[in-house]
């Protein structure tokens, strides 16, 4: 088990977003997390990778605790030292690709290895170049993120979070800044990191990509896990009403 998140609870003031939340992620497994607009699936993502701090519950990664709750209702993190070195095990991809603007593609993938893992430029380098292969952006290394499209600056920022070599990738909404035509490319990268068993957590609104991608969906209403499963069942024959009913307005 690369992660497991036990009873997560996250408010943001009155509104109470995330309610008692429970989940694991497996190596190798996809698991597409769906659901409407303020349904709570980006503040889970932003938990797990501790963009938001939790009111309650446990966060841990390969086995190593990095939150906990106390008998006394308190959370604890792990300290500041032991947190940068759960941090290594993920990897996040954001919906605004979130590239340094004054770095070019190269250094955008090479900075954070070289500069926080210490890694051997040349090493770094070469493997960089390897990623950008992959992309299909070999040509674009010295390109800057102003010069390419929206759908070559996310498979830049995926290539960067891949050259940190995690265990488990999160997407949020990685295709919601971009068109249609260029949807695709990221899409077609992502199933390409599926077949290769890559662990992911993709929170998506591309229906037809998690039902064919997923090892399993999870879909979220109003903070909490409304149901969830394999593809099949969940798009094919689900058994919530609420599921049901998300999945005929979204097919309208």
């Amino acid at each position: 088990m690369i992660l497991q998140m036990n009873n997560i609870k996250k408010s943001f003031d009155d509104l109470e977003v995330l309610k008692d939340i429970s989940m694991q992620v497996d190596s190798g497994e996809v698991v597409s997390v769906i659901g409407p607009s303020g349904s709570g699936k980006s503040t889970l993502l932003r938990c797990a990778t501790f963009l938001e701090t939790i009111d309650s519950g446990e966060i841990s990664y390969m086995g190593k605790s990095a939150v906990t709750t106390g008998a006394d209702g308190k959370t604890e993190y792990v300290s500041h030292r032991d947190l940068a070195k759960v941090k290594q095990y993920f990897g996040l991809v954001f919906q605004q690709f979130n590239l340094f603007p004054h770095y070019s593609v190269l250094k955008n993938i090479m900075d954070a290895p070289v500069h926080v893992q210490r890694r051997p430029r040349d090493e770094v380098r070469e493997e960089a170049m390897e990623l950008l292969r992959k992309m299909n952006l070999e040509n674009r290394a010295d390109a800057y993120p102003c010069q390419l499209s929206g759908g070559q600056q996310q498979r830049v920022a995926i290539a960067r979070a891949l050259a940190l070599k995690p265990e488990i990738l999160f997407f949020d909404e990685p295709t919601s800044a971009l068109d249609p035509e260029l949807t695709g490319e990221v899409l077609k990268v992502i199933r390409q990191l599926a077949e290769e068993k890559m662990t992911m957590v993709v929170v998506t609104h591309e229906m037809p990509f998690a039902r064919a991608v997923s090892n399993r969906v999870v879909f979220m209403d109003k903070g909490v896990i409304v149901e969830q499963g394999d593809p099949e069942e969940v798009f094919g024959n689900p058994k919530e009403e609420r599921t049901v009913q998300f999945l005929r307005n979204y097919q309208r």
